[in-house]
C-alpha cells in the first residue's frame, strides 16, 4: 500500500508540474538550462568539441552546480568524463573511473558484480546492509539512488559522468559528505538516428548496444537503447562446477522528450531495466581450511565456495520526468520526479569453502520514490536557484548466517527493514561583484526522520526466505526483536570566493559541509546491550542506545586554482584541502558468544574522529597540434592525489582510544595516473592510440590493518588504439586491453580471524596455527580486480 500510495503522489506531482510549466511554452525563446542538456545552447558561447580540444581549452560542460558552466569556471574539484574519452579508453563501468580520476575509489563490493563500494577523499561506506548510508551520492540523470544495490552501473547510452569531489551537501544533500558521481545519458536527437557497439574479447566478452530514436513531427522524440553484457568467468568454482567472476547482463533503457517549438519547455521521461544474472562472485582463500583442510588453490580467481542457495540475480530499474521551463527571461522551473527499485538475491560463501561454515544466503529489497523541485534565477551578475527535495525509501533484507557443518544446521538469522523519510529546502547564489571578483553561498536545511526493524535469532535450519522451515535453537528467544525511531535536523552550508585574474584563470577559497544519515545497526544484537541500572534489568531504551547511531559530518576547506595557458594548449585544476571529519560511523561484526552460542553481533557506533589532508592535480596538454595534417595531435593526461587521513580518536571495542592502530579503509595515500593519447588524420578518418598508467598505494579493506587482506601499491595499464572513419565519424573499429601486465590485486575481502582488540595484530597459537572467531574453517577470504582482458569493439551511426 505505501508504495501504491507513493506512486500515485509522483504521478500526481508530475501532472501538476506539467500544469504549472505549459504557459511558458507560449513565451520569448531563451536558452534552455535544463541539465540534462549536453552543451548549452551556441549562444551562450559554448561549442562542441573534441575531447582533445576540450581538455585544453577548458570548454567542457558540466553542471556540478546544477547549471550547465565551463568545467574550468567551476570553483569545485570535478572530473568531467565525454562519452567519447569514455569510449576510447575502453571503459565498461563506473569502476573504471578511479583510473583517471584523484582521490577516488570505486569498487564491486567483495562478493557480488553490482553493489558500489565508493569512496572519495577518505570517505565512504562499504557495508551495503540496510541501516547504513552511503557517503558518495549517486546519481542517474539527477536521480539519487539511494542504495548501492544495483549501482555500479553499466556505461552505455551516456553522454557525460562527473565525479565531484568534497562535501557536497548544499545541492546534493546527505550521504554525499565525500561526493557526488553524476551519470548523465545522451539527449535524443532532432534527426532518425541508429547507433550499434559490438565487443568481442577475452574470456569470450561479447557485448551489445543498440539505440535508436526518431522525432514524431517538431517537438516530440523517442528513443530505446537495450545492451546485452557477458563474459564467461576469469576463473571457476571448482566445488560446483560454473564459472566464477562472470558477466550475464540484460539492460535496455526508454526515453520520451517533448520539446516546445521556442524551445521554453522541455520535458523528459525516461525507464530504465536491468537484470543480472551473473553467478555469484566467490572469494579466494588465502590459508587452507582449518577444519576440512580446503587448500589453497593456484588460481586467485577460482574458489571451492559450496554456497548454491539462492541463485545469485539482481533486478533492478525505474522511471522518472524531468521537466523544465523558462517562466521568463530569468527564471527557470525544473521538476525531477523519480521512483526506483530492485531486489538482489545473492549467497555469500564467507569461508570459500565446500562445508557449510560461515554460509550467508542473502536478499536485499529496495524501493524509492523521490521529488525535486528547483526554480533557477539567472541574470548578468546573480545566478542560482532555490530547491526542495523529498525521498521516501523503503530498504530490507534478510540473510542466513549457516555456522555448524552438519546437517540441519545452525542459523543466525537476521532481518531489518529500515524506512527513511527526507525533506530539505535549499539555495546557493552567485554574485558576481566585478567580472573577476564573485561570491557563492549556498545552504540546505534537511529533515531526516529513520523508522527500522531489526530482528535476530538463532534457528535450526534455513530460514522461509530461502526454502526452509526453521526451528528455534534449543527453544530460545529471539535475540534481537526491536523497532525504534530517529529524527535528525542539519544545516550544511557552503560558501566560496572565486577570483578570475583573467578569463583563463580561476582561482576560489571555499568551505561546506555534509552530514551522513544516522540509524539503527541492522545486525545488533540487543539481548547483548549493557543495563543502565543493572539492578532494574535490561530497558527499552538501553536496547535503543545500544543499537543507534548518531549522523557523521565532514567541514572541509579547499583552496583551487584552474588556468590554462600558451593559447589552452596547457591546463590544469590544483586544489588543497583540509577536511574535520567527526562521529565517524564505523560499521562492522564480529564473532561473538550470544546467549552461551557462538554468533555475530554488530559493534556499529559513532567511534572516531579524523583529520584528513590532501591535494589534487589534474592536468592536459597539447604536446603537438597539427604537425602531420589538420587534426593531428600529441596529448598528455595526468592526474595526482594525496591524502594525508588520521584519526586523532578511535573508541575500540574495549573502550579505549585506539587511534593509533587504526586506518583508514579504501584509501590509498597516493593515486597517480597519467594518459599519452596521439591522433592522425587517416584516410577520411582519424586514428587514436592511447596509453594509461595508473598508480595506487598501499591500500587498507579495513579500519584495522590485515596481512591478508591489504593490497600493497600496484600500477595498472591500459592501452587503446581506435579508428573512427565515414562522415562524422560514422564507423568505428577498436582494440582495448586492460591490466596488460596482468596484475593481481584485492579489491575487497572477509577475516575473522582472533586478533588484539586494541592493535588488530592477528594472534597465532604457541604451533603458528590461527583460531577462527566466526565458523570453524576460519575467513580470511580476498576478492581481486579484472585480470588482463583484451577485447575489439565495432561502432556504426546511421
Amino acid at each position: 500500500m505505501a508504495r501504491i500510495v507513493s506512486t500515485r503522489a509522483l504521478v500526481l506531482a508530475g501532472a501538476a508540474t506539467i500544469a504549472f510549466t505549459l504557459p511558458a511554452a507560449a513565451q520569448q525563446t531563451v536558452p534552455p538550462t535544463a541539465e540534462a542538456t549536453t552543451q548549452p545552447a551556441a549562444s551562450d558561447g559554448d561549442q562542441a568539441t573534441t575531447p582533445e580540444d576540450q581538455g585544453a581549452t577548458g570548454d567542457v560542460v558540466v553542471t556540478a552546480r546544477r547549471r550547465a558552466e565551463r568545467l574550468q569556471d567551476v570553483p569545485i574539484a570535478v572530473t568531467a568524463l565525454t562519452a567519447e574519452t569514455l569510449e576510447r579508453q575502453g571503459a565498461i563501468d563506473l569502476t573504471d573511473l578511479q583510473n583517471v580520476s584523484p582521490n577516488i575509489t570505486l569498487k564491486a563490493a567483495r562478493g557480488t558484480n553490482s553493489t558500489l563500494a565508493a569512496f572519495i577523499r577518505g570517505v565512504g561506506q562499504q557495508d551495503p546492509v540496510p541501516g547504513f548510508e552511503a557517503g558518495i551520492g549517486i546519481y542517474l540523470d539527477d536521480v539519487y539512488l539511494n542504495r548501492p544495490q544495483a549501482a555500479v552501473l553499466d556505461i552505455y547510452d551516456v553522454d557525460r559522468i562527473e565525479v565531484l569531489r568534497g562535501p557536497q551537501g548544499t545541492l546534493y544533500g546527505r550521504n554525499t559528505i565525500g561526493g557526488a558521481v553524476k551519470y548523465v545519458t545522451r539527449r535524443l536527437s532532432d534527426t532518425p538516428e541508429l547507433n550499434v557497439r559490438a565487443s568481442y574479447g577475452s574470456y569470450n566478452q561479447a557485448d551489445g548496444v543498440v539505440s535508436a530514436s526518431t522525432p514524431i513531427g517538431s517537438m516530440l522524440r523517442i528513443g530505446v537503447a537495450g545492451a546485452r553484457l557477458s563474459r564467461e568467468g576469469f576463473g571457476e568454482n571448482r566445488f560446483l562446477g560454473i564459472d566464477n567472476y562472470n558477466k550475464d547482463i540484460w539492460a535496455a533503457r526508454g526515453t520520451v522528450e517533448f520539446e516546445s517549438p521556442d524551445k521554453r519547455l522541455f520535458v523528459r521521461l525516461t525507464g530504465d531495466y536491468t537484470h543480472d544474472q551473473s553467478n555469484a562472485r566467490n572469494g579466494y582463500r588465502l590459508f587452507a581450511g582449518l577444519l576440512t583442510g580446503s587448500p589453497v588453490l593456484s588460481s586467485v580467481f577460482d574458489t571451492n565456495a559450496g554456497l548454491a542457495n539462492p541463485r545469485n540475480d539482481i533486478k533492478a530499474g525505474g522511471g522518472s520526468m524531468s521537466v523544465s521551463a523558462d517562466l521568463t527571461n530569468h527564471l527557470t522551473f525544473r521538476s525531477i520526479s523519480a521512483y526506483r527499485e530492485d531486489r538482489s538475491y545473492t549467497p555469500i560463501d564467507f569461508d570459500a569453502t565446500a562445508s557449510v561454515d560461515v554460509d550467508v544466503p542473502a536478499v536485499y529489497r529496495n524501493n524509492q520514490t523521490s521529488q525535486e523541485f528547483q526554480f533557477l534565477y539567472k541574470s548578468e551578475k546573480l545566478n542560482g536557484l532555490v530547491g526542495y527535495y523529498y525521498l521516501g525509501a523503503k530498504a530490507s533484507t534478510g540473510f542466513d548466517v549457516l555456522l555448524f557443518t552438519t546437517a540441519p544446521g545452525f542459523n543466525a538469522y537476521t532481518a531489518g527493514d529500515v524506512r527513511t523519510e527526507t525533506s530539505s529546502v535549499f539555495a546557493d547564489f552567485t554574485y558576481d561583484f566585478t567580472p573577476a571578483v564573485s561570491l557563492s553561498l549556498g545552504g540546505r536545511y534537511t529533515w531526516d526522520q529513520r523508522k527500522a526493524f531489526v530482528f535476530k535469532a538463532n534457528y535450526v535450519g534455513l530460514s522461509s526466505e530461502f526454502g526452509g522451515t526453521p526451528v528455534p535453537f534449543l527453544g530460545t528467544p529471539p535475540l534481537t526483536n526491536f523497532r525504534g525511531e530517529a529524527n535528525f535536523k542539519r544545516f550544511t552550508p557552503r560558501a566560496s570566493l572565486n577570483v578570475k585574474p583573467s578569463a583563463d584563470m580561476l582561482l576560489y577559497a571555499s568551505y561546506s559541509e555534509g552530514f551522513k544519515g544516522g540509524g539503527f545497526d541492522p545486525r545488533g544484537s540487543a539481548n547483548i546491550a549493557p543495563a543502565s541500572n543493572p539492578a532494574a534489568g535490561q530497558t527499552y531504551q538501553d536496547r535503543y542506545d545500544f543499537l543507534s547511531f548518531d549522523p557523521e559530518t565532514v567541514k572541509s576547506y579547499e583552496l583551487g586554482w584552474k588556468g590554462s595557458a600558451f593559447d589552452r594548449r596547457l591546463t590544469w585544476a590544483l586544489d588543497g584541502f583540509y577536511s574535520d571529519y567527526s562521529d565517524v560511523q564505523v560499521p562492522g561484526s564480529v564473532g561473538c558468544l550470544s546467549s552461551g552460542v557462538q554468533s555475530f553481533c554488530g559493534i556499529t557506533t559513532n567511534a572516531a574522529k579524523a583529520k584528513i589532508k590532501g591535494v589534487e592535480l589534474e592536468t592536459t596538454a597539447i604536446l603537438a597540434r597539427d604537425f602531420a595534417g589538420i587534426g593531428s595531435s600529441v596529448g598528455f593526461q595526468g592526474a595526482l592525489g594525496y591524502l594525508d587521513a588520521k584519526y586523532n580518536r578511535f573508541i575500540g571495542p574495549t573502550g579505549v582510544d585506539v587511534a593509533d592502530y587504526r586506518v583508514f579503509q579504501n584509501t590509498p595515500e597516493w593515486t597517480l595516473t597519467g594518459t599519452l593519447n596521439a591522433t592522425l588524420p587517416v584516410g577520411d578518418g582519424s586514428v587514436n592510440a592511447n596509453a594509461t598508467a595508473a598508480y595506487r598505494s598501499l591500500t587498507h579493506q579495513f579500519e584495522v590493518a590485515s596481512p591478508f587482506l591489504d593490497q600493497p601499491g600496484y600500477t595498472l595499464i591500459d592501452a587503446n588504439l581506435t579508428y573512427a572513419f565515414g562522415e562524422g565519424g560514422r564507423y568505428s573499429i577498436g582494440l582495448h586491453g586492460k591490466n596488460l601486465t596482468d596484475r593481481h590485486y584485492k579489491i575487497g575481502g572477509y577475516q575473522y580471524l582472533a586478533a588484539n582488540a586494541a592493535t588488530g595484530q592477528i594472534i597465532r597459537t604457541p604451533t603458528g596455527a590461527l583460531t577462527p572467531t566466526l565458523g570453524r574453517e576460519g575467513v580470511a577470504t580476498a576478492f581481486y580486480g579484472n585480470p588482463r582482458q583484451m577485447f575489439v569493439t565495432l561502432g556504426a551511426k546511421f
